[in-house]
């Protein structure tokens, strides 16, 4: 009676809720409510983009992370989005309105109105027109804005030149790829800090920008780039015959002179402007001569840097402006000797200002942009900058030296672990025969209905089988399950359809998978099913029961620490041992008495032949594999055993549904009052 009392208060879908919350009608978050605007001059429904609204001194100012986004917007001239700003505070937009470019439909809103959906994530974060699909965290939303805009406008050749070489930019996640985790978290983190506390930060700039800044003076590599590098040796060689036609006795200064970035920075922005172009561009010389083109590959010269990936400007170069204009304004203001240390970022920061459209983007962003002045003394050797650096290449070089091959079998190791008394354990499985009722299930929920072969779809549903049935096991009522790393959603999709009382959330990173689910979803007509386009980390919602079917590599890992500080209990099948590797979070091995008997080379050689278990190999060598397989889930049982949880590490059945037939089940076992407890898998059966 109260929602019903609630929508006859609204008004039309332009119109505001004046009665309940003063906001536009078409989503009114105090009822939450999502209304279709269905007017006649309504041609398409827009997507809520919210971004986050932060506070210093009491006054609103926008985080970096939101002030890349609508650099983004701008840049693109993209409209496809209702824009919200998220405070804890009031309204904000008119006090940041000369950060804010004025073709955004932008709105104030609260924290606590934000939609369930969103408030379960890190912003910034998208909501789509069905408020089922959430698309969360910085990465993703810039790559989504980039799609939306090339959607609307198919001839953007500048906007899809942001997604780099075969789309790839920042696709990563952040806590595999160090690249990604630099540009998306490291500076934003780091200049955000120095903002706040940077009396006594000036004379020495962060590890990440050194490490950018380190990064900007390595030579280019890019995919087919002989013909730019004979051009380049063609344009060096003539700029040397010029100089000596002038007399011998400006030898010195033209020898500096030829060796001065300034005079080889030409021909590579002139390639670099030329991929931005949406027209057609002539070739940048006419073809080398002869001599140009016997020169070995090997003794051409090397391409140096002209924006942060290389030769193109891209989405990295897109998240990096905000953030560097901004330390380089504190820079200049309080600490302009410091900048001798950035050579390489000042001349970066002058090359982003030369792409069509920079400007314009910034100025509607409250950006003043200049061209920096380059330092005159760069010396190798005689900076903070290099003492630093020395430090980031110390660090690095022991990495590697930790990670570097490894040469032999497992059989040592695993005798080592023996003679401590540690060995491989599973738990029977506590209903080996139970299966789903697949003949009388919704075709789009069976897999054999996909594109896999046959074998593969009998093989899946057997896979699915034991997951659902201790999902099952440990789900009650009202429950929230999520599905994470969930491609097209076999798991999620059969959860959410068996458990009707409970609420699923499939979370992926993979846009394409995510699509095909919801298209799934649609066809079964499922109510109870939600999605997340995220990084793992990115989701910060509350829930009970997290599952995982062969999370790759170090996911499992995310997964069960992502469940564990939520204290919810999972159900993982691991994967893809080999890519196992030391992460932000965590080390291997990972339990104390791991530790205490291998080293984190001898963990990876167990890693290494625990994906030693494919069929095709014989059986011997498949045994060890598969013992390998129950340490290297023994060391992740035990590490979350410490840690309030009870841990069982059992073999899926039957054991040839999948080389990787592992299974983790954990629960935190002193919850109780409606949380699972210990024993609530044993002796049970569904």
């Amino acid at each position: 009676m109260a929602l019903w009392s609630n929508l006859l208060r609204f008004r039309t879908a332009k119109e505001d809720c004046k009665e309940v919350c003063a906001i536009p009608a078409w989503f009114c978050r105090n009822c939450r409510v999502l209304f279709t605007m269905n007017h006649s001059d309504e041609k398409h429904q827009y997507s809520s983009l919210y971004l986050e609204v932060c506070s210093r001194n009491e006054e609103p100012r926008l985080p970096l992370h939101t002030s890349i986004v609508l650099f983004l917007l701008s840049y693109c001239e993209c409209k496809s989005f209702k824009v919200f700003l998220v405070s804890t505070k009031p309204a904000s937009s008119q006090s940041l309105k000369s950060q804010l470019p004025e073709s955004l439909d932008v709105s104030d809103t609260h924290l606590e109105f934000l939609p369930q959906l969103v408030r379960g994530c890190r912003l910034p974060a998208v909501l789509d027109e069905t408020g089922q699909l959430c698309r969360a965290g910085l990465a993703v939303v810039l790559r989504h804005i980039i799609n939306k805009t090339l959607e609307a406008d198919p001839s953007r050749n500048d906007v899809l030149a942001l997604l780099g070489f075969k789309k790839t930019c920042l696709k990563a996640c952040a806590e595999v790829s160090k690249w990604t985790r630099l540009c998306e978290i490291d500076i934003p983190s780091a200049v955000e800090k120095h903002l706040q506390n940077s009396t006594h930060q000036y004379q020495h700039p962060p590890p990440s920008i050194l490490t950018l800044e380190r990064r900007l003076a390595e030579p280019v590599k890019v995919h087919n780039d002989d013909k730019i590098r004979r051009q380049k040796l063609q344009e060096q060689r003539r700029n040397e015959e010029d100089k000596s036609s002038e007399g011998k006795q400006h030898v010195d200064t033209e020898s500096k002179a030829a060796q001065s970035p300034q005079v080889y920075d030409g021909l590579e922005l002139r390639a670099a402007l030329a991929k931005l172009s949406v027209n057609s561009v002539p070739a940048l010389t006419t073809r080398e001569n002869s001599e140009i083109r016997k020169v070995k590959t090997t003794d051409l010269p090397l391409l140096e840097h002209v924006f942060a990936e290389g030769l193109y400007f891209t989405l990295t170069d897109v998240v990096l402006l905000p953030c560097i204009y901004q330390y380089l304004c504190s820079l200049q203001v309080h600490a302009a000797s410091t900048l001798h240390q950035l050579p390489c970022l000042l001349r970066w920061y002058s090359h982003v200002q030369e792409v069509p459209g920079v400007l314009r983007a910034a100025k509607t962003c409250g950006m003043a942009l200049s061209v920096p002045q380059f330092p005159t003394v760069s010396l190798p050797g005689t900076s903070a900058e290099d003492n630093s650096a020395s430090i980031l290449e110390q660090e690095e070089n022991q990495e590697m030296i930790s990670q570097s091959p490894f040469v032999g079998g497992p059989r040592p190791t695993m005798t080592k672990l023996k003679e401590n008394g540690i060995k491989a354990a599973f738990t029977p499985h506590p209903c080996p025969a139970w299966t789903l009722p697949w003949d009388s299930l919704p075709r789009a929920i069976n897999p054999t209905e996909g594109k896999m072969s046959n074998i593969r779809a009998v093989r899946k549903q057997e896979q699915l089988n034991n997951l659902v049935a201790m999902v099952a096991q440990l789900a009650k009522p009202g429950y929230t399950i999520v599905d994470f790393c969930s491609g097209t959603g076999h798991v999620g999709i059969v959860v959410a359809h068996s458990l009707p009382d409970c609420q699923v959330i499939l979370i992926e990173n993979k846009e394409e998978s995510l699509v095909r689910a919801q298209s799934r979803t649609r066809e079964l007509g499922l109510k109870n099913i939600n999605f997340i386009q995220a990084n793992l980390d990115y989701f910060t919602g509350p829930f009970h029961i997290g599952v995982a079917l062969h999370a790759c590599g170090v996911a499992t890992d995310m997964v069960m620490e992502h469940c564990i500080q939520a204290g919810a209990a999972f159900v993982i099948s691991p994967c893809c041992y080999g890519f196992i590797q030391n992460a932000v979070k965590f080390t291997f091995p990972k339990s104390k008495r791991f530790q205490e008997t291998l080293s984190n080379k001898e963990h990876m050689i167990l890693c290494r032949f625990a994906d030693q278990t494919g069929f095709q190999l014989p059986p011997e060598r498949r045994l060890i594999g598969k013992e390998c397989m129950g340490l290297v889930d023994l060391d992740r049982s035990w590490a979350a055993e410490t840690r309030g949880y009870s841990v069982k590490v059992m073999t899926m059945e039957p054991e040839s549904c999948s080389p990787k037939n592992n299974m983790l089940t954990g629960w935190p076992v002193q919850k109780s009052g409606g949380k699972v407890t210990a024993g609530q898998l044993e002796g049970t059966s569904t």
